[in-house]
């Protein structure tokens, strides 16, 4: 699998990003969809990769700097044609290298708390992430879970 930055102008990758926004606003009412559009996945603060096998998208996932020490990770998605092939493992293993690589001491993300969302917190689970408090500019919500990870 090939991860590479992406600018997020290809067809493949706004397809993919359509898809999962539909899929956020089917699970999360509007008050705690977190998921961000190509406008908000374009801040300089966001890195966004793109994953692909033989010339075919097959997942992404992007990154927030938070501070010089603290890295969110603000979408992820697999593919429906690629899931259950270790696609998001090998994301998340990719982001939390970079996040080691900018020297920051944690990421976090925010979930959904609904049964949809349960595969997603199983897989942070097994890389470390622990759930905790609302962190940066999150509130409380009983639809989100929060979770991070102490990287050194």
């Amino acid at each position: 699998m090939n991860i590479v930055v992406d600018d997020l102008t290809g067809s493949e990758v706004a397809e993919l990003l359509k898809e999962h926004l539909e899929s956020m606003r089917s699970h999360s009412p509007p008050e705690s969809k977190h998921a961000l559009d190509t406008k908000g996945l374009r801040k300089p603060e966001i890195t966004f990769w793109s994953a692909w096998e033989e010339g075919e998208l097959v997942g992404f996932i992007a990154m927030k700097e938070l501070n010089s020490k603290h890295g969110e990770i603000k979408s992820m998605r697999t593919s429906s044609s690629h899931l259950r092939k270790g696609i998001g493992r090998k994301l998340l293993q990719h982001i939390i290298h970079v996040a080691k690589q900018r020297e920051y001491k944690r990421i976090s993300l925010e979930t959904g708390s609904m049964e949809a969302f349960q595969p997603a917190r199983k897989l942070y689970e097994s890389f470390g992430f622990e759930y905790c408090t609302p962190f940066s500019d999150y509130k409380e919500d009983p639809n989100s879970r929060f979770m991070t990870k102490e990287l050194f």
